[in-house]
Protein backbone atom coordinates (compact mmCIF):
# COMPACT_ATOMS: atom_id res chain seq x y z
CA UNK A 1 0.00 0.00 0.00
CA UNK A 2 1.59 2.82 -0.89
CA UNK A 3 1.38 6.28 1.63
CA UNK A 4 2.75 9.47 2.37
CA UNK A 5 3.75 10.73 5.59
CA UNK A 6 4.41 14.38 6.20
CA UNK A 7 5.83 15.96 9.59
CA UNK A 8 8.03 18.47 11.10
CA UNK A 9 5.51 21.15 10.52
CA UNK A 10 4.61 23.46 13.67
CA UNK A 11 4.48 27.27 15.02
CA UNK A 12 7.39 29.12 14.27
CA UNK A 13 8.23 32.93 14.57
CA UNK A 14 8.65 35.07 11.52
CA UNK A 15 12.35 34.63 10.49
CA UNK A 16 12.75 30.81 11.81
CA UNK A 17 13.33 27.84 10.19
CA UNK A 18 11.33 24.45 9.82
CA UNK A 19 12.28 21.10 7.89
CA UNK A 20 9.49 19.34 6.63
CA UNK A 21 9.59 15.14 5.64
CA UNK A 22 7.56 13.09 3.76
CA UNK A 23 8.41 9.35 4.23
CA UNK A 24 7.73 6.82 1.39
CA UNK A 25 6.07 3.27 2.14
CA UNK A 26 4.83 0.93 -0.46
CA UNK A 27 7.20 2.28 -3.02
CA UNK A 28 10.85 4.43 -3.48
CA UNK A 29 10.78 7.84 -4.84
CA UNK A 30 13.94 6.79 -7.03
CA UNK A 31 10.64 4.80 -9.15
CA UNK A 32 9.04 8.29 -9.31
CA UNK A 33 8.91 10.46 -12.34
CA UNK A 34 8.89 13.47 -9.89
CA UNK A 35 7.93 14.54 -6.39
CA UNK A 36 6.89 17.93 -4.95
CA UNK A 37 5.82 19.95 -2.07
CA UNK A 38 2.64 22.09 -2.29
CA UNK A 39 1.25 24.46 0.15
CA UNK A 40 -2.68 25.19 0.71
CA UNK A 41 -3.19 28.38 2.53
CA UNK A 42 -6.73 29.28 3.74
CA UNK A 43 -9.05 30.60 1.55
CA UNK A 44 -6.49 30.01 -1.52
CA UNK A 45 -5.65 27.18 -4.05
CA UNK A 46 -3.19 24.80 -3.79
CA UNK A 47 0.13 25.93 -5.33
CA UNK A 48 3.56 24.50 -6.01
CA UNK A 49 5.94 24.93 -3.40
CA UNK A 50 9.09 23.43 -4.88
CA UNK A 51 9.29 19.92 -6.90
CA UNK A 52 12.25 17.51 -7.80
CA UNK A 53 12.17 15.83 -11.67
CA UNK A 54 13.70 11.96 -10.70
CA UNK A 55 15.92 12.43 -14.54
CA UNK A 56 18.68 14.11 -14.04
CA UNK A 57 17.42 15.46 -10.33
CA UNK A 58 16.73 18.89 -11.21
CA UNK A 59 14.34 20.77 -8.48
CA UNK A 60 11.77 23.66 -9.27
CA UNK A 61 10.84 26.39 -7.07
CA UNK A 62 8.05 28.71 -6.83
CA UNK A 63 9.47 32.33 -7.18
CA UNK A 64 8.22 32.97 -3.59
CA UNK A 65 10.15 30.36 -1.99
CA UNK A 66 13.26 30.79 -4.45
CA UNK A 67 16.80 31.35 -1.81
CA UNK A 68 14.79 30.32 1.15
CA UNK A 69 13.29 26.93 0.59
CA UNK A 70 15.36 23.50 -0.21
CA UNK A 71 14.02 20.40 -1.71
CA UNK A 72 15.69 17.08 -1.16
CA UNK A 73 15.76 13.53 -1.14
CA UNK A 74 17.39 10.70 0.84
CA UNK A 75 16.78 7.29 -1.22
CA UNK A 76 18.46 5.62 0.96
CA UNK A 77 15.66 6.91 3.64
CA UNK A 78 13.09 6.83 1.30
CA UNK A 79 12.19 10.36 2.31
CA UNK A 80 11.51 13.74 0.87
CA UNK A 81 12.55 16.82 2.48
CA UNK A 82 12.15 20.66 2.80
CA UNK A 83 14.25 22.86 4.47
CA UNK A 84 12.49 26.06 4.71
CA UNK A 85 14.35 29.25 6.12
CA UNK A 86 13.66 32.89 6.59
CA UNK A 87 10.40 32.09 6.76
CA UNK A 88 7.04 34.79 6.57
CA UNK A 89 3.80 35.16 7.53
CA UNK A 90 2.65 34.05 3.89
CA UNK A 91 4.53 31.02 4.21
CA UNK A 92 2.10 30.20 6.63
CA UNK A 93 0.04 27.01 5.02
CA UNK A 94 -0.79 23.58 5.01
CA UNK A 95 1.86 21.37 3.06
CA UNK A 96 1.45 18.21 1.25
CA UNK A 97 4.05 16.30 -0.64
CA UNK A 98 3.17 14.35 -3.84
CA UNK A 99 4.55 11.70 -5.96
CA UNK A 100 3.76 11.25 -9.41
CA UNK A 101 3.81 7.81 -10.68
CA UNK A 102 2.87 7.29 -13.89
CA UNK A 103 -0.64 7.01 -14.41
CA UNK A 104 -0.83 7.63 -10.53
CA UNK A 105 -0.62 9.94 -8.48
CA UNK A 106 0.07 10.39 -4.65
CA UNK A 107 -1.03 12.88 -2.26
CA UNK A 108 0.27 13.03 1.90
CA UNK A 109 -2.05 14.01 4.47
CA UNK A 110 -0.65 17.60 4.97
CA UNK A 111 1.21 19.31 7.96
CA UNK A 112 0.48 22.61 9.26
CA UNK A 113 2.99 25.27 8.99
CA UNK A 114 2.12 28.41 10.97
CA UNK A 115 4.33 31.55 11.07
CA UNK A 116 3.21 34.21 13.20
CA UNK A 117 4.67 36.15 16.39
Amino acid sequence: QVQLVESGGGLVQPGGSLRLSCAASGFTFSSSASSSWYRQAPGKERELVARIISAGGNTVYADSVKGRFTVSRDNAKNTMYLQMTSLKPEDTAVYYCKVVRPPRVHWGQGAQVTVSS
